[in-house]
């Protein structure tokens, strides 16, 4: 008989995108997990806490235990991560908004449980990538996404003019985001380098109640007016 300990399992949690009530845009599945795990990575203790708390009211924050999984934190501390599930108990891998290693942290961590042979439990909840892709009227079926774009104008610029060709070249939808504060400057810039028949699609507050999504031509948009200035947005375009 096989006497190897169970180890646990990963389960990839998903957090809001803004500030409604959890369980208006998220399944009854992640409270019933969060419910029965007390071991978590996350990008930051606070947001995490806040979280869990809307979910699960009754659940005692002192029994929490929380690794860091952010910028700051060392590549020497990530192979101790999933220690708990070695000894056979569930851990929570949470993002602060969307789905945990979609643009967003994680990834290393999710490898790292394949290396170990820890079974990963990805659970539904919003995605602000798909649900731009989806609401885009853009193709679907073949897409990219580039993360940030170039801060700098021109290489911005170069970049832009060739995710449009391959767009063109390929009928492939190209999906980026930008720092809020700089969205404005983006669509501007946006408007500007691409030709006047590509689509640009941008969706904004998504799931919240300022939500607003628009496709059309980059000719149409230099007639449009809309602040985008620190709300949180996804680009997409399509020659």
């Amino acid at each position: 008989m096989d006497k190897t300990p169970q180890k646990g399992k990963l389960y990839l949690i998903p957090n809001r995108l803004g500030d409604l009530p959890p369980l208006e845009v998220l399944p009854l599945s992640i409270r019933k997990v969060i419910s029965e795990i007390d071991h978590y990575i996350v990008e930051n203790e606070k947001v995490a806490r806040h979280f869990i708390k809307k979910v699960v009211p009754s659940k005692s924050q002192p029994s929490l235990d929380f690794k860091l999984l952010n910028k700051f934190t060392s590549e020497l501390e990530i192979p101790d991560f999933l220690d708990t599930c070695e000894q056979g108990i569930n851990m929570g891998l949470l993002s602060d908004a969307g789905c945990p290693g979609v643009a967003d942290p994680g990834a290393q961590v999710v490898a790292l449980a394949h290396q170990k042979n820890i079974r990963v439990v990805p659970l539904v909840g919003p995605s602000s990538i798909l649900l731009a892709l989806m609401s885009s009227g853009l193709n679907g079926q073949n897409f990219t996404f580039h993360g940030y774009l170039p801060i700098d104008n021109q290489e911005r610029k170069h970049f832009v003019k060739k995710i449009e060709k391959a767009s063109i070249d390929n009928s492939q939808a190209q999906l980026f985001i930008e720092t809020p504060y700089r969205n404005n400057k983006l669509l501007i810039s946006l408007i500007t380098t691409l030709q006047a028949s590509t689509r640009i699609s941008v969706a904004v507050d998504l799931t919240l109640s300022t939500e607003f999504i628009k496709t059309q031509t980059a000719a149409e948009w230099k007639k449009t007016s809309i602040d985008l200035h620190k709300r949180p947005a996804i680009f997409t375009i399509q020659g």
